[in-house]
C-alpha cells in the first residue's frame, strides 16, 4: 500500500471530524481532518502540494493522530493526489512535482504570480506556473478553503533540506513576530529558519500577502538525501515535527497576549 492509498484508508476509518474541501484534475477527492477545538488559535497545514515529497502525506497522518492539546488545526495531507500517484506509481515520473496536468500548485497563487526565478510557462514536471493563478483545481480549491475557515496561521510541508521560509514582503510588527515564531519552529525541529529570494506564487506566500497571517514552509528531511523522500525517511521527520502544531499554537497564543 502506497502512501496515497494509506491517506484514504485512514480517510474512511478515521473517527476525527473530517471533510472533503475539493476535487483534483482527475477527480480524486481533496481530503482533510480538524483536530484539537475551535478556539483560538486555529491554524492550517498542508502537506505533499508537490507530487514527490508525498512523504510528508504520511507525516500529516501522524500529525492527526497526535492531536492538538490548544487550539484547533485543519490537516490537509495530500493537496495534490494526482501527481503523488503518478510519482509513486508510474515509471519515469518518481521526481514529478506538478499535478497531473502539468502545474506546479505550489506557483499557482496569486501572489507575486508568474515572477519567480525558476517559473516556466508550459506544462511541465515541475515549475509551471499555470495559465493564470489558481487555474489548477487543487489550488484553487486549497485557496477557497482557506479563505472559508480563516486559519490564525498555516503551514505547508514540503521535502527536503531541513529548512523553514516565513518572509514575503511583511513589514514592522508582522515580521518581527513571524521571525520570532519561525526561530521557535526553527528550535522544535533543529532546522534553519531562512528568508529567501527569487520564488513567488506559493501558498505561503499567497497566506502572506492576501490573509496577512503567519505563514510557514517546512522543508521537511536532510538535504543530503535525494528525493523522493522514501518512508524510511519518515521516523525521522516525524521526530523532528510531530511538535509542531502544538508550538505554533504555543507561539500564537504569546503573541495574542502580547
Amino acid at each position: 500500500m502506497d502512501a496515497v492509498e494509506k491517506v484514504y484508508r485512514f480517510y474512511e476509518s478515521c473517527r476525527h471530524e473530517k471533510f472533503v474541501y475539493g476535487k483534483s484534475a482527475r477527480g480524486l477527492p481533496l481530503v482533510g481532518f480538524f483536530i484539537g477545538r475551535r478556539e483560538y488559535p486555529v491554524t492550517l497545514f498542508q502537506y505533499a502540494i508537490h507530487a514527490r515529497e508525498w512523504v510528508t502525506a504520511l507525516l500529516a497522518l501522524e500529525h492527526v493522530k497526535r492531536g492538538l492539546s490548544r487550539g484547533g488545526a485543519y490537516i490537509l495531507p495530500l493537496a495534490n493526489p494526482d501527481g503523488a500517484a503518478l510519482s509513486l506509481r508510474e515509471e519515469g515520473f518518481s521526481l514529478w512535482k506538478a499535478n497531473a496536468e502539468g502545474v506546479d500548485l505550489n506557483v499557482n497563487f496569486p501572489a507575486l504570480w508568474g515572477t519567480g526565478r525558476a517559473n516556466v510557462f508550459l506544462p511541465a514536471p515541475e515549475n509551471y506556473a499555470g495559465a493564470f493563478p489558481l487555474c489548477a483545481p487543487e489550488s484553487r480549491a486549497l485557496a477557497r478553503f482557506t479563505r472559508a475557515v480563516t486559519p490564525d496561521a498555516a503551514v505547508s510541508y514540503h521535502t527536503k533540506g531541513g529548512e523553514i521560509y516565513w518572509e514575503f514582503g511583511q513589514r514592522g510588527e508582522a515580521l518581527l513576530r513571524d521571525g520570532k515564531i519561525a526561530a521557535a519552529l526553527a528550535e522544535e525541529t533543529g532546522y534553519a529558519a531562512k528568508m529567501i529570494s527569487g520564488s513567488a506564487g506559493g501558498y505561503k506566500d499567497w497566506c502572506i500577502r492576501a490573509l496577512r497571517i503567519p505563514s510557514f514552509t517546512i522543508e521537511a528531511g536532510s538535504d543530503a538525501l535525494s528525493h523522493p523522500l522514501g518512508e524510511a525517511c519518515l521516523p525521522d521527520i516525524v521526530r523532528e515535527n510531530i511538535g509542531v502544531p502544538e508550538r505554533l499554537a504555543e507561539e500564537l497564543l504569546k503573541w495574542k497576549t502580547k
